[in-house]
């Protein structure tokens, strides 16, 4: 297989397991990277590493099973591979059925946050140090059109994904001048099992419409290829026609 534009870089996805960090892996994947697979359940990861040894035999692709909103385990998992991330994509995320705001309890806001923004933070603290001491290293942070513009996501999940693009840009400021870049992709509605979890069930023709999980990928690799010099802060990707 010929090198892609990935070739020689190490390539960590949070929340490979499935949706936009599964089609993002299976994208670098046939770019020439190799990837660090981090996600909880070691099934659908297992499953995700055969299908990018299916596309890209010569392409390594280890599992990390790892809850990125538990630091401490994080930490431990990715402590013997810190040192050579190049690339970190933060896919992980959730919402719950019960989101108005009116429905939300402490424990189901703090799980939330845990989750859509807690883990955000231990992904970049765990890499960002490695990264410093190369001088150079990028992060991309999924996060959604609704950090960016009201609507009925709910409250938690709105304030969580709100936090992540907050996170990307100050971490951008302070660690520029160590060589990192930080970007954030805030996609509108699209076509991954988190649709499952809408009070209301997505209409077909609505799902039709809506990017789907390559979509993001491309967006992601997009950010990967750029040089070092080269810095996007955000990119808002949303279905052409709603």
């Amino acid at each position: 297989m010929m090198a892609g534009i990935l070739s020689g870089r190490t390539i960590l996805v949070a929340g490979a397991g499935g949706g936009m960090g599964r089609a993002t892996a299976l994208a670098a994947a046939r770019e020439g990277g190799s990837l660090l697979l981090l996600g909880r359940d070691r099934a659908r990861l297992e499953s995700v590493a055969a299908e990018i040894r299916e596309i890209a035999p010569d392409r390594s692709a280890a599992v990390i099973a790892a809850d990125a909103a538990d630091a401490a385990a994080l930490d431990a998992a990715l402590a013997p591979h810190a040192e050579a991330i190049d690339i970190a994509v933060n896919s992980v995320g959730t919402n719950i059925v019960r989101r108005a705001f009116g429905e939300l309890t402490p424990d189901s806001w703090a799980g939330m946050v845990d989750v859509n923004l807690n883990a955000a933070f231990n992904l970049t603290r765990a890499v960002v140090s490695g990264m410093r001491r190369r001088k150079q290293g990028l992060i991309i942070h999924i996060s959604s059109v609704a950090a960016r513009r009201p609507d009925r996501s709910g409250a938690a999940y709105q304030a969580a994904k709100a936090g992540v693009l907050a996170l990307s840009h100050a971490v951008m400021e302070e660690e520029r001048e160590n060589g990192l870049r930080l970007t954030v992709i805030l996609p509108g509605m699209t076509d991954t099992p988190l649709l499952d979890r809408r009070p209301v069930p997505v209409p077909p023709e609505a799902r039709r419409a809506a990017l789907q999980p390559e979509d993001v990928a491309a967006a992601c690799l997009f950010v990967m290829a750029l040089p070092p010099r080269a810095h996007v802060a955000e990119i808002v990707l949303q279905p052409s026609r709603s």
